[in-house]
């Protein structure tokens, strides 16, 4: 007893440091003891400007993620705005009922106005940011610059304008623009999670060790699930110089990793026809089943309790090879039940299969594991949906599909309870659409909020002649044409059933599925076309609150107030 007693007391600076960790996992880093070992050790002046309203002075040189602008980023993410949002309901679908948003505006500003109304209360947020190409850059915060204040400020160039080093201008400023930008709007996106969230964000090469490396201080390195690899094109490539680069990533980190449940996702009827082929008398059941083997495989370690008899067909005993995978409890209930199958090889040898059914013993159909790998959906797909929906592939350019995001949402979301899912850089809201196709499968109870800068159209495009002057028009009507199409399919579906005598959930397939009263509503609300983010008065009660008219709120309870 004596000798598994502790005899110190606990540490409680690093059960402090711990705490911190939880609020501000940033300002935790990495130190060295005085015997050499590694421990948590607090950033203080990384806590100090968390805490502050002004820039915090601090030394040049520390083992962390550091660019010129990134204190003023943060800065930035952490000052508070006077601004609020006016619904708009002329351009709204089913404004009174819908619980989707469309905000039209700098996402930033959106971001800091949703703090309160939607704290932790975000279950999946997907982001397509711009990728850093070296276009011209539209997200212009106040920590912009021109090159010549970068220089000095970033120490390429002392007071008299001479050029310390030998890097390029686009060096530096080109990654530190784009990384600022990115911050500050992930620190506060993070607040807005739930404790079961995640963050899905698609990225190619050029940023990719930029954003992983962001992610894991505003999140938590231990936070990060995987890099899905998206296989984005069939081919082509015949001007490439060197490889011909088909994939681009989604990066997958948790708020709260411990907090997430396994992830599962539908299987797609594809995998159904291909693997679930077989029948016997627990059809009507448990649906079609697909067989295992028995047998363990050597990577399992050895278990001598595996090693048992079955009672096969013709009353012979079969020993594994080595050992099953089963216990002999497990493996005699599964025979009772007639859920094993024999199978004899070509050398007259019987094994034993398990029988994997298409439904559980409730009726509920089987769920798969996601890949890390997505390789059957492509840009095309995207480009299709366009024409689609607007007849002209060049209405808007290189959209990410809808069927990609929704694998993403099948990821990210349960379809189980109400879920927001929220994408800040909404471009022409594939992820709306998305969300409208998972709920319309799984009768999921999904909202989402977008967000989408109102980026001019250029005059000569086929955007701006079919009468689009900006992106949130495009992205704002293809939100309304999505709806309405899967509105009508769901009504056509619902015909078809009740012309068979049957209604959209008869089948046995479905019988596990209940629609919510709100799981498809095709509707979104949406902000005033003009004067979008407004300073004319705000909500005393709900920061961020939709404003219908000068005196009320759009929760209609609590009276706008002067500017403060």
């Amino acid at each position: 007893m004596m000798e598994k007693m502790k005899l110190h007391s606990p540490n409680l600076t690093q059960e402090n440091i711990a705490r911190i960790r939880e609020l501000f996992p940033s300002c935790v880093t990495e130190a060295q003891g005085e015997e050499g070992q590694l421990k948590l050790a607090v950033d203080f002046d990384q806590l100090r400007q968390e805490l502050s309203e002004s820039i915090v002075e601090g030394p040049q040189e520390r083992y962390h993620l550091n660019w010129p602008g990134k204190r003023e980023a943060l800065l930035t993410a952490n000052a508070p705005i006077a601004k609020t949002l006016r619904p708009c309901r002329e351009e709204s679908v089913d404004f009174d009922t819908t619980k989707n948003l469309f905000i039209e505006g700098d996402n930033l500003e959106a971001l800091k106005l949703l703090q309160e109304t939607y704290l932790g209360k975000v279950k999946m947020i997907y982001i397509d940011p711009p990728y850093n190409t070296g276009n011209d850059f539209i997200y212009e915060d106040d920590f912009a610059e021109n090159a010549e204040e970068f220089l000095k400020r970033s120490n390429q160039k002392d007071e008299k304008g001479n050029r310390l080093i030998t890097n390029t201008e686009a060096n530096g400023r080109f990654h530190s623009d784009w990384m600022s930008m990115l911050y500050s709007r992930l620190k506060l996106a993070r607040n807005l999670l739930r404790d079961d969230g995640v963050i899905i964000i698609s990225i190619d090469d050029g940023e990719y060790q930029n954003l992983r490396k962001m992610c894991d201080e505003i999140f938590g390195e231990d936070n990060f699930i995987d890099n899905v690899i998206w296989k984005k094109r069939y081919g082509g490539g015949a001007k490439e110089k060197f490889l011909v680069s088909l994939h681009e990533y989604a990066l997958v980190f948790a708020k709260n990793i411990g907090c997430l449940d396994n992830f599962y996702i539908p299987l797609t009827e594809d995998s159904i026809k291909r693997y679930y082929t077989q029948r016997d008398d627990n059809f009507d059941k448990r649906g079609p089943y697909r067989t295992h083997p028995l047998e363990a495989t050597k990577s399992m370690g050895e278990r001598k309790n595996l090693v048992f008899p079955i009672p096969g067909p013709d009353g012979e005993d079969i020993l594994p090879q080595r050992q099953w995978l089963w216990s002999k409890e497990r493996a005699y209930e599964a025979l009772a039940k007639g859920e094993l199958e024999f199978v004899t090889g070509r050398d007259g040898k019987v094994t034993v299969h398990t029988k994997q059914y298409l439904k559980d013993e409730n009726g509920s159909i089987r769920q798969g594991k996601p890949f890390s790998i997505i390789d059957d959906i492509y840009t095309q797909h995207g480009t299709n949906e366009i024409i689609d929906l607007f007849g002209n592939a060049q209405t808007f350019s290189f959209p990410k599909p809808s069927a990609f995001v929704k694998r993403l949402i099948d990821v990210g979301t349960r379809g189980k309870g109400e879920e927001v899912v929220l994408d800040f850089f909404a471009g022409s809201s594939s992820t709306a659409h998305a969300v409208f196709s998972a709920n319309s499968i799984d009768w999921g109870n999904r909202h989402f909020i977008m967000v989408q800068l109102p980026e001019p159209c250029d005059e000569k495009s086929e955007a701006f002649k079919a009468g689009y002057k900006t992106i949130t028009e495009i992205s704002k009507e293809r939100i309304r044409r999505a709806g309405k199409k899967i509105k009508d399919e769901l009504g056509r579906m619902k015909d078809d059933k009740e012309a068979k005598g049957g209604t959209l959930f008869s089948d046995p397939e479905n019988s596990s599925l209940i629609p919510h009263p709100s799981s498809f509503s095709p509707g979104c609300r949406l902000p005033c076309p003009q004067d979008r983010l407004i300073q004319h008065g705000r909500c005393l009660l709900h920061t961020g609150c939709h404003r219908p008219d000068p005196g009320r709120c759009l929760c209609r309870q609590h009276q706008i107030g002067p500017q403060s």
